[in-house]
C-alpha cells in the first residue's frame, strides 16, 4: 500500500482533529444511548423527559401498550432525541473515518475497526487515543526522514524533466 504525500499532511493534520472531535462526541453519545436503553428495556422501565408535567428534566414510566413499550411521559421526550442524534452524529463520525482512513492510505479492515468505533461502547475513546498516537508519530517520523519517499520522488523527475528540455533547446 502506498504512503501519503507530504503534501497531504496538513490535510491529514486537520483530518485528524475532525476525526478526535467526532471521536469523542460519539462516544459521549453512544454512553447515552445504552443507558437509555438500559433504562428502558430493563425492568426498570424509564424515560428522560425534558418540561411537561413532571418538571424541568424527570423520568417517565413505560408501559407495555397495543403497539409495543409507550411511554406515558409528556414534553420533550430526551430519550428519543438521544437516538434522533447519536444516528446522525455517527453518519458524521462514519465521514471523519472515512477522511482520516483514506489520506493516511490504510487497509480497509482498520476503516472497519474505525467505524466500529461509533457502535461498539467505549472504543471510540480508545480508537482516538490510538489513531492520534500512530498519525502524530508518522507524520514526525516521515517529516523527520525529509520528502525522501512519496511525492519526493515526484518533484525529482518533475526537475530532471525541467533540465532536459532546458538542455534540448
Amino acid at each position: 500500500m502506498s504512503e501519503p504525500k507530504v503534501a497531504s499532511f496538513p490535510a491529514i493534520r486537520g483530518a485528524l482533529k475532525f476525526y478526535q472531535i467526532a471521536s469523542i462526541i460519539t462516544g459521549v453519545m453512544l454512553l447515552l444511548l445504552v443507558t437509555e436503553m438500559v433504562l428502558k428495556y430493563t425492568p426498570i422501565r424509564l424515560e428522560l423527559f425534558l418540561g411537561g408535567s413532571g418538571g424541568f428534566l424527570w423520568l417517565a414510566d413505560v408501559v407495555e401498550g397495543p403497539k409495543g413499550l409507550e411511554s406515558t411521559g409528556d414534553g420533550v421526550n430526551l430519550s428519543l432525541s438521544i437516538l434522533i442524534v447519536h444516528g446522525w452524529f455517527y453518519v458524521v463520525y462514519l465521514f471523519a473515518c472515512f477522511r482520516m482512513w483514506s489520506l493516511m492510505r490504510w487497509p480497509f479492515l482498520r476503516f472497519i475497526l474505525l467505524a466500529l468505533g461509533g457502535v461498539i461502547p467505549l472504543l471510540s475513546f480508545f480508537m482516538e487515543v490510538r489513531v492520534a498516537r500512530d498519525v502524530k508519530a508518522y507524520l514526525a517520523t516521515r517529516e523527520e526522514n525529509g520528502p525522501s519517499t512519496g511525492s519526493g520522488t515526484q518533484a525529482g523527475s518533475e526537475a530532471q524533466a525541467i533540465s532536459t528540455t532546458e538542455g534540448t533547446r
